[in-house]
């Protein structure tokens, strides 16, 4: 099966369900899906933000004396570096799901499990991209400190119950992430078009998404796309979300709150190791931008990339069909 031009399993069955439209109405849909899918996030998330923000001296100070200025220096200074606040803000990306969920059903037809949300495998594909993404990412962290890039200590302080509430918030971040560009955009641009022109919109658009995130950089931007080439990749090989939902999750969670490294740029929050990056490695650590910036990252995306490009595949007994090794 050549994963860049044959139309089979989740995008062809999308296909006999709706015919897809010509790619700029699809990116312009895609658009509008998503300002909804934020404008719902944002609903979610107000109660907190000003919870969180009138728990805050400077913020309380500034409001009451009308001093504008300060309360949006002090509003900023919250936002990015209240962990609650930011956990709060991956919890939120649920309605992204349910958005998304909704407009596929609704209108493209297709049910939760032609987005991927299939029920044969579910668990064990998200077991295989739990452990996926945690080599993966661990493979590039510990080649970074054995090469100078990073010095990697244990923490001083390890709050359990924050860095657990971060995992539950990355597993609905990055599974939000997945349905949107790959169970979402990527299958609705391919009903119509070549599957690779599928698969690079989704993974240029995903790269895109970041562009304002502190600390991108060209190389980041590349891995970026790499990034969602290779989640692609993976999603149309195992027919489901589940595997590159857990794979994109794990794979921020262990940077972030794992061996402490900025994920695309945020702020590092509670974390079981901390990475401290050494001055002018950037290749090898990814500067502010974290290590998705770094050249690694790089070698490593195109690696796997190739790796699910021609991982084998067997012949089931019955059918003579061609099934993927990774697929339940």
């Amino acid at each position: 099966m050549n994963l860049w031009t044959e139309k089979t399993g989740l995008v062809q069955q999308a296909i006999e369900k709706k015919k897809g439209w010509i790619w700029p109405i699809e990116i312009l849909i895609a658009a509008l899906v998503y300002i909804v899918c934020n404008i719902a996030m944002t609903v979610i998330c107000l109660p907190a933000e000003i919870i969180v923000l009138f728990s805050d001296e400077a913020y309380r100070n500034a409001a009451m004396t009308g001093d504008m200025s300060a309360a949006m220096e002090a509003s900023i200074n919250v936002s990015m570096n209240s962990e609650v606040l930011m956990a709060w803000m991956l919890f939120a990306e649920i309605a992204m799901i349910a958005v998304i969920l909704g407009f596929c059903v609704l209108f493209e037809k297709r049910k939760p499990s032609l987005v991927g949300f299939t029920k044969k495998g579910a668990l064990s594909n998200y077991g295989w991209g739990i452990l996926i993404g945690f080599v993966m990412f661990t493979v590039v962290e510990l080649l970074s400190w054995a090469l100078g890039g990073l010095k990697l200590t244990v923490s001083e302080s390890i709050p359990a119950g924050t860095i657990v509430l971060f995992l539950i918030g990355y597993m609905i971040q990055g599974m939000a992430e997945e349905v949107l560009c790959r169970g979402y955009l990527m299958v609705s641009v391919a009903r119509r078009h070549p599957v690779w022109v599928a698969i690079l919109t989704n993974s240029l658009i995903f790269a895109a998404l970041h562009l304002n995130n502190p600390g991108i950089t060209a190389l980041a931007f590349v891995n970026l796309a790499l990034f969602g080439i290779f989640m692609s990749l993976v999603y149309l090989r195992s027919g489901n979300i589940w595997m590159v939902g857990a794979i994109h999750s794990i794979w921020n969670f262990v940077q972030g709150n794992f061996f402490g490294v900025q994920v695309s740029g945020t702020a590092k929050t509670a974390s079981v190791f901390d990475s401290v990056m050494t001055e002018g490695r950037d290749l090898l650590n990814g500067g502010a931008f974290g290590m998705e910036g770094s050249l690694l990252v790089t070698i490593l995306l195109v690696t796997v990339i190739l790796l699910v490009m021609f991982f084998p595949q067997r012949k089931t007994a019955a059918s003579g069909s061609e099934e993927s090794y990774i697929t339940s």
